[in-house]
Formats: structure tokens, sequence, C-alpha cells
């Protein structure tokens, strides 16, 4: 992958929003289709390149990312953070050091992509060029490289490739997207639950195995039929197959409800999204049931769901425009459809 950018000297500075899934979790690692959103929650990378060392400070998280390029193996970066920063400095082949800060609106384990995020900015930051997919996919394998995690593509795509004002509906299969307006009369919320998560200790690596391996029986389960599906020998393949094939058909659905500004529409899927979450994927927790339940029960809500990997982290709530759930969990808050990651 080729860098390029400012001379040596020059500050940088560059900036990569969080994001949230509206519906489709736990079907980008088999090809599937999303609907997330970029949101005005964002982490900057801000500094200066020259020289052959990266030397970066955090607001969120203790310790200094320290270390030489060329790098060959990111894992041995300390602190733990810095394996981000390596990750993608050893992805993107940089040969030019930077030194600077990293400052993040994005809560760290709210499920919301905190570390793809970080990642972004840091190649853009870094000199990385190429379209939103190029950098996704860097991104992406910087991220596994670092941290071990099989992550899927659905984050870093949004992140590299959102639109104002939009969601993004991607086929994770082809790696192709087109936006997708969010009506005024929808109102979108992300509310924190506070029970906070680590990817690389939950068992999303495990997900993925098995849903891996319902789709080396079915084929892409995207288009699997429902009968194939439920002749599945073992329990848990055919509950996660199910999961991926019938979140599919929301996928679909909810975004050509979005198009149509069918709002009525949008409430009764996410929260069969989130039945199909807690259900079939296995990824919900007792305290994200009960929150996404009683915010449900508030007036003026249409629906709720867990939003992400999972096993913590936050819940999306759409609602009516007027709706307040500032007060609502941990702490919920409104969040915008806002552009990709982005030199400023």
């Amino acid at each position: 992958m080729s860098t390029t950018g400012a001379a040596d000297g020059d500050e940088v500075c560059a900036v990569a929003p969080g994001r949230v899934v509206l519906i489709g979790d736990h079907t980008d690692y088999v090809g599937g289709l999303v609907l997330p959103m970029a949101i005005d929650l964002a982490t900057e990378v801000r500094g200066r390149r020259g020289g052959r060392t990266v030397e970066l400070t955090s607001d969120q998280f203790d310790g200094v990312a320290r270390f030489d390029v060329p790098l060959s193996d990111p894992r041995t970066a300390h602190p733990d953070w810095a394996r981000h920063v390596a990750g993608v400095a050893a992805v993107i082949g940089t040969s030019t050091g930077f030194t600077g800060a990293v400052s993040s609106t994005v809560p760290p384990g709210s499920g919301l992509s905190s570390s793809a995020a970080i990642g972004l900015a840091l190649a853009l930051a870094l000199g990385a060029t190429g379209d939103a997919a190029t950098l996704a996919r860097a991104c992406r394998q910087a991220e596994e490289l670092a941290t071990g995690v099989p992550c899927g593509i659905m984050d870093q795509l949004c992140i590299a490739a959102g639109v104002e004002g939009h969601a993004l509906l991607i086929d994770c299969a082809t790696e192709t997207h087109r936006a997708v307006a969010v009506p005024e009369g929808v109102a979108v919320w992300i509310v924190e639950s506070g029970q906070t998560r680590q990817l690389s200790t939950s068992p999303y690596a495990e997900r993925r195995r098995q849903a891996e391996t319902a789709a080396s029986l079915l084929g892409p389960i995207r288009t699997a039929s429902l009968d194939r599906i439920a002749e599945l020998d073992d329990d848990v393949l055919r509950r996660r197959a199910r999961h991926v094939r019938s979140e599919c058909d929301r996928v679909e659905a909810f975004a050509e409800a979005l198009a149509n500004e069918e709002i009525a529409q949008l409430g009764p899927l996410i929260s069969a999204s989130h039945r199909s979450l807690r259900d079939d994927a296995e990824v919900s927790t007792l305290v994200l049931d009960e929150l996404v339940t009683t915010l449900e029960a508030r007036p003026g809500v249409f629906g709720a769901r867990l939003t992400g990997a999972g096993f913590g982290g936050s819940v999306v709530a759409l609602t009516e425009p007027d709706v307040d759930l500032s007060d609502a969990g941990a702490g919920g808050r409104r969040v915008q459809p806002s552009p990709g990651a982005h030199l400023r």
C-alpha cells in the first residue's frame, strides 16, 4: 500500500468517526448484508511527520506508543493500545515517523468501533492513500494483525466511506456499498449499557468460527434456503445460520423502509434483530436485554437492539425526533449520520 501526503514537519490532522450498526450484526464475516452508520463521535490524530520514530499519546489510554519504523511485528509494541498504532504502521508500510496525539469522543468498549476509528485516523495521518475500500481492507488487516481478532470488513468500510445524512448498505461478499438516507422523522440514539467488553477476550472469534462452519456446509448463508438450514444436524450451527439468513432479510427490508420513509416498519425489524442476536447468535447479555426492554417501553421509541459485536457495549434505539433518552441506561446520546474518515 502506498503512502504520501504532507511533507516532513508539516502538521497533519486526520479524523475518523465511530459507527453504529442500525441492523446487521454478525453477518459481515460470512459475506452477509449490513447497515451501519458513521456517527458524530470521532477519533482525531494530530501531529507531524518526520524521522523514523512513531510516538503518540492518547487521552483515553495510559502510556506512550513509541516504536521505530519500518516495523515487522506490531504485537511487540507496548502498551497494549500501541499495537493498534503499530499494526497500521506495519500494514501500510510507512517508513516515516510521526509525533503527535490521539484524542477521541468514541468511548472504548462500547460497541461503537473505537478501534477501527483509531485505525482509519492513524492510516490517514501516517500518509496512507487509496479509495475507501482499499483503506478499509488495510485497516482490517492491521487490526487482526495487532489483536488476533478475526474481524469483518463492516466497521472499517463504514468509517472509511461514511456519507453525511446517510447510513451505508454494505454487501460484505462483494465489499460494495450504497448510501441510504436517514429520514428526518427518525432520531438515532446510542445508549450505553455500562457493561464494557473487549473482543479479544469475548466469544466473538468462536461465533465467527461457528458461522463459517455452517457456511462450509450450506454455501453462502445469505442465499441458503430456510429448509436447508433447518436440516442441519448441529443445533448450534443451525441457529447461527438462521441468524445470518434472517438478519440479511431484515437488513434488506430495513434499507427499503428507510428509502421509502416507511418509519413504522423500522422498529419491528430492529426488535426482531435483537431477538435473533439474543437467541440464535447468542451474543447478548442480561444487561443488554433488560436495557432493550426498558427502552422499548418508553413512549416515542420505535425499537431498540444491541449494536456491534455484543457481549456488552451499547444499544441503538430509533425514536421520534422529540424523544430524549439521555437519562437511559448508563447514559444516552443522540447521534447524527456523519461523513467518513478524512484529513482536516
